[in-house]
C-alpha cells in the first residue's frame, strides 16, 4: 500500500505534466483560434496564402509540410509568440495557442 502512495506522488509530479505539455490543445477549440487568428495568413488548409505571400516576398511553409510538423509543441510555440522571419507575434492565451497547435498537428500532410 505505501508502494502505490509512491506511485501516485511519481505520476502527479512527473508524469502528468509531461502529458499536459504534449498534445494537451483542444483540436476543435484550435480550429476556432486559427479560422479567426491564422488563416487570413496561413490560409484556411494552412497552405499559405499566395498574396500575403507574394506582399512579403517570402515563402510560406505549409502547416502540415514535414518541416514545420517536426517542431516541438515548445517551438511552435515560441514562433506564434514571438513571430519568426517576417511574421509578427500573435497575442493569444497559454489555452489559445495549445488550442491552435492541436488543430495544426491535425493538418499533417501524408
Amino acid at each position: 500500500m505505501k508502494n502505490l502512495k509512491w506511485l501516485g506522488l511519481v505520476v502527479a509530479v512527473v508524469v502528468a505534466p509531461v502529458l499536459w505539455a504534449s498534445g494537451s490543445g483542444n483540436a476543435e477549440a484550435g480550429k476556432t483560434v486559427y479560422d479567426k487568428k491564422c488563416a487570413s495568413c496561413h490560409a484556411k488548409d494552412g497552405a499559405g496564402n499566395p498574396a500575403i505571400a507574394k506582399a512579403m516576398k517570402v515563402e510560406l511553409r505549409h502547416l502540415g509540410s514535414k518541416e514545420v510538423q517536426a517542431k516541438s509543441d515548445a517551438d511552435l510555440k515560441k514562433d506564434t509568440v514571438e513571430g519568426i522571419g517576417k511574421m509578427k507575434g500573435i497575442k493569444l492565451s497559454d489555452t489559445e495557442i495549445a488550442d491552435a497547435i492541436a488543430y495544426m498537428r491535425t493538418l499533417k500532410q501524408k
